[in-house]
C-alpha cells in the first residue's frame, strides 16, 4: 500500500493542525491505521491508531485529550486533528498501514510507511 500524507506546516503554539494520509489501496478498510511522529535526533515514537471501522481508537499519552484520529474508508483516508499544539509536538509525522500490537505498535510491513509531513510549533 501507497500511503501520502499532508497537512503539515508552521503553527503557533496553541494552534492546529489537521493532518491527512490517502492509501492508494482498496483494502484500506481491512486496516488498523495510525500516526507516528519522528523529533530532531529522537526515535520514531507512536502518536495514534484507529480501527478497521473507526469505533476503536488508542493515542500516546502525550496527545490524549488533544489529538483526535478519525479515518473516511470510502475515501481510503485517515486523519489526524491536533488542536492545543505545543512546541514539542514538533516533529516529522508519519502515517502507517495495517498496525499490530506486540508491547508496542508497529506496521506489518517496513513498506507500510508513508513519508512524512513536518509540524512545526513555534513557541
Amino acid at each position: 500500500v501507497q500511503l501520502q500524507a499532508s497537512g503539515g506546516g508552521l503553527v503557533q503554539a496553541g494552534g492546529s493542525l489537521r493532518l491527512s494520509c490517502a492509501a492508494s489501496r482498496q483494502t484500506f478498510s481491512t486496516f488498523y491505521m495510525g500516526w507516528f511522529r519522528q523529533a530532531p535526533g529522537k526515535e520514531r515514537e507512536f502518536v495514534a491508531v484507529i480501527s478497521r471501522s473507526g469505533t476503536a481508537t488508542y493515542y500516546d499519552e502525550s496527545v490524549k485529550g488533544r489529538f483526535t484520529i478519525s479515518r473516511d474508508n470510502a475515501k481510503n483516508t485517515v486523519y489526524l486533528q491536533m488542536n492545543s499544539l505545543k512546541p514539542e509536538d514538533t516533529a516529522v509525522y508519519y502515517c502507517a498501514a495495517d498496525l499490530r500490537y506486540g508491547g508496542k505498535w508497529y506496521p506489518a510491513r517496513s513498506d507500510y510507511w508513508g513519508q512524512g509531513t513536518q509540524v512545526t510549533v513555534s513557541s
